[in-house]
């Protein structure tokens, strides 16, 4: 038996590839999902698989390759930038006499450091013990069975590891009942989000494209935020005022390339703030060289969990890095024929955010309707609810009812016309075209 070793803070990083020379972006990537776990990267090592190694996933030869740098640098801590399988991880701890650990179980360990809220904590635990569940193995050698093996002790028994998976199972089942009822709770939230008749807007992007800096400097909030993959991980929610009318503004967790499905069905919670948006407000490290694939990426894990059909905006953020011979880029709104808008700006730096709002108020329409409006008697629970919205501003009251002077967002003004029965806003509304008359 190979007791596996508690340390793992000196990293050698294995980057698998196929035919062709290794992915540096992909490979820069893996570095960084390591130090952001809290690994010193010891060394780094590519290996060219053409035909996967099923007892191990590299050959022989790579494999004395690997024992020698983890020797030589001393390295406890071998990740894999590839899902292995239980057999693999277990085959590769024997052979090098250290711990193993893949690509999935590198995020996990990441998200299990940075979930903070309770149910963001149940569902790291969630998917650590599905992950593990496939990679118990029996490290018991003085209980070969609870009963049996001797006189007067035999009987069916259970082995030790028939144990660990029957509590496994029961501990899953115990967090699967517990996320069900925080879902449940969360989603009265947003039906109480959605009946306040706020726009949502959901802030989605690759990991460390700078949402959490730019959500902090558009709400005054104090979410985390940090250069590091996966620094934010529990969403936060905030409303923010636009010149049209309020909006609710949510901050979810970054995408990577190649997340794990296991990881996007566990973390449905933070997903769902973006797949239940009204506009999404996709950000961009705009220095990145990698950022068109990034955007790639991104709309493809939205589409993954059903959100990539809601209109966006494009956000590239940290233009403050793309100066040149002491230029800065000055923030800008691009409003193509064809395709997302694109704001320009810097959150970190304060620059271009009145543009985002501007942006933002074109997208969702935020229009507003000022006038005066003569509500009767019988509408007193029309004039409560403008009063809730906070759109009067300033009012009479004589025999005949209340005169209003009424300023608050077209949508708001539409919505209460058909739930509450104002007719008396009326003339404040549009007239409909032709087009829409017909």
């Amino acid at each position: 038996m190979f007791e596996r070793s508690r340390k793992g803070e000196h990293a050698l990083l294995i980057q698998p590839h196929a035919g062709g020379p290794p992915d540096e972006g992909l490979l820069e990537e893996f570095a960084d999902l390591a130090r952001s776990a809290g690994a010193t990267v010891a060394a780094v090592l590519t290996a060219r698989i053409d035909r996967p190694n099923a007892a191990m996933l590299i050959g022989s030869g790579k494999l004395e390759e690997v024992k020698a740098a983890a020797d030589a640098t001393g390295a406890d801590l071998i990740l894999v930038n590839h899902p292995l399988s239980p057999g693999q991880e277990r085959n590769l701890e024997r052979a090098l006499q250290r711990r193993v650990v893949d690509r999935t179980g590198l995020i996990l360990d990441i998200f299990a450091q940075r979930a903070h809220s309770h149910d963001g904590k149940l569902q790291v635990e969630l998917a650590q013990l599905k992950h593990m569940a496939t990679r118990l193995v029996r490290g018991w050698t003085h209980l070969e069975r609870q009963r049996g093996g001797s006189i007067g002790l035999r009987g069916p028994g259970e082995t030790q590891l028939e144990t660990d998976r029957r509590l496994l199972q029961k501990r899953l089942e115990q967090l699967q009942r517990r996320l069900e009822k925080v879902e449940v709770q969360r989603t009265q939230m947003r039906r109480a989000r959605v009946r306040s008749e706020l726009p949502r807007v959901a802030l989605v992007g690759y990991t460390n494209a700078g949402k959490s800096t730019l959500f902090n400097s558009m709400t005054g909030a104090d979410a985390y935020a940090a250069d590091q993959l996966f620094a934010t991980l529990d969403p936060t929610v905030r409303r923010i005022e636009l010149s049209g009318g309020g909006v609710v503004l949510a901050d979810t967790v970054g995408f990577v390339r190649d997340l794990p499905h296991e990881l996007v069905a566990a973390f449905r919670s933070t997903l769902s703030e973006a797949r239940e948006a009204d506009l999404l407000l996709h950000v961009v490290d705009a220095a990145d060289p990698l950022r068109d694939e990034r955007i790639a990426q991104v709309d493809e894990v939205l589409k993954d969990i059903g959100a990539g059909d809601l209109p966006q905006v494009l956000v590239f953020n940290k233009i403050d890095r793309l100066g040149t011979d002491g230029e800065a880029v000055a923030p800008r709104i691009d409003r193509p024929a064809e395709g997302r808008v694109r704001v320009w700006l810097s959150a970190r730096e304060g620059q271009g955010l009145e543009l985002l709002r501007q942006a933002l108020a074109e997208a969702l329409e935020l229009r507003h309707v000022v006038g005066e409006v003569r509500l009767p008697p019988q509408a007193a629970r029309l004039r409560a609810r403008l009063h809730d919205l906070g759109a009067v501003r300033g009012e009479e009251h004589d025999e005949h009812g209340w005169r209003i002077r009424v300023d608050l967002p077209l949508a708001d003004a539409q919505r209460l016309f058909v739930q509450a029965h104002g007719e008396a806003l009326r003339p404040l509304l549009p007239e409909p075209d032709d087009e829409d008359a017909a």
